[in-house]
């Protein structure tokens, strides 16, 4: 696999190094360019093949959620900020991850990690030319299979938590793993029984029994003895809503 070059865009200086720093010790991971404001970044985007950027979000002139909305094509993102009140934000423009500063080199690589599974799932692509059995085809069924690590698996609905989308690929979240696999969120919802699972974002749908509270405008759930917080899209809310109304958690 080749390298991932990587772009890192913060105005304070001691952010940067310590990204830098995190960076080389992860061997995956090339840092092609550093800057300290999304002109800059703008520049090195257009002049050289950028896959994953690491991005501050409060920065002079434009914030980093306003940079990535003006790429018509943007790298993958990690967003890393002070303010973690950004996170819902951070979610709607597809962000792969959100780190509040300060970044621990355990949490920065757990993210880093995501990237790369996805960007080796890229690399597969011409390889995922088969077509796996549909639970559609069989409306009793209880699963579905999804090609991941070129194998294809069977994830047994009652299993699943939550599936997370990001571009290209779908993040299946069950209790103890998680499941990567390539394809959208619309091809995989639509694989779905609407009377089990919910879309509740643009980039999440989750499994109705799994929810325990929705507080604002957030789903809350416990995996695995941790709290979890999804967000929900306001194109979503109603819908959710009239389900919660209708007793059907």
């Amino acid at each position: 696999m080749k390298k991932i070059r990587a772009l890192a865009v913060d105005d304070e200086p001691l952010a940067l190094d310590v990204i830098e720093t995190y960076i080389e010790q992860i061997p995956e991971i090339d840092l092609v360019a550093k800057c300290n404001n999304a002109i800059e970044a703008n520049h090195i985007l257009k002049s050289q093949e950028i896959d994953l950027l690491l991005l501050d979000i409060q920065m002079p002139q434009i914030t980093g959620i306003e940079f990535v909305k003006t790429l018509s094509n943007p790298p993958l993102v990690i967003f890393t900020t002070a303010y973690p009140n950004y996170a819902v934000e951070g979610f709607e423009v597809n962000a792969i991850d959100y780190l509040i500063k300060p970044v621990s080199i355990d949490r920065f690589m757990k993210a880093v990690n995501k990237a790369v599974e996805m960007i080796q799932l890229k690399d597969q692509k011409d390889e995922a030319h088969s077509n796996p059995p549909d639970a559609s085809e069989d409306p009793s069924a209880d699963f579905i299979y999804v090609k991941a690590d070129k194998k294809l698996i069977k994830v047994k609905f009652d299993e699943i938590y939550y599936i997370e989308g990001l571009k290209d690929y779908v993040i299946i979240k069950r209790e103890d793993d998680r499941i990567v696999t390539l394809q959208t969120m619309k091809s995989l919802d639509n694989r779905l029984p609407d009377h089990i699972f919910q879309r509740i974002h643009r980039s999440y749908i989750v499994a109705l029994n799994k929810i325990d509270a929705i507080v604002g405008n957030m789903v809350e759930m416990e995996i695995a003895g941790k709290r979890k917080t999804l967000p929900i899209g306001k194109n979503y809310r109603d819908e959710l809503l009239e389900i919660v109304n209708q007793n059907r958690l």
